[in-house]
């Protein structure tokens, strides 16, 4: 039963949108590469929680 709990565990996937929102550790090395996947993924974030809250909205609004 443990080892199917862990596969729903979820934790490190909203530390890693609070992580991706934070200026950069500048003891990190960092690239122009990675610079661009953090910029991507705050864009597709900010995009998908937009979304989820239009879709609510929509939806309580019927």
């Amino acid at each position: 039963m443990n080892r199917i709990l862990d596969y729903f565990k979820i934790g490190p996937v909203f530390a890693y949108f609070i992580r991706v929102f934070r200026k950069p550790d500048p003891n990190r090395p960092t690239s122009v590469n990675l610079r661009m996947m953090h910029g991507i993924n705050r864009i597709s974030i900010i995009m998908f929680l937009f979304a989820v809250i239009v879709y609510t909205i929509r939806h309580c609004t019927r």
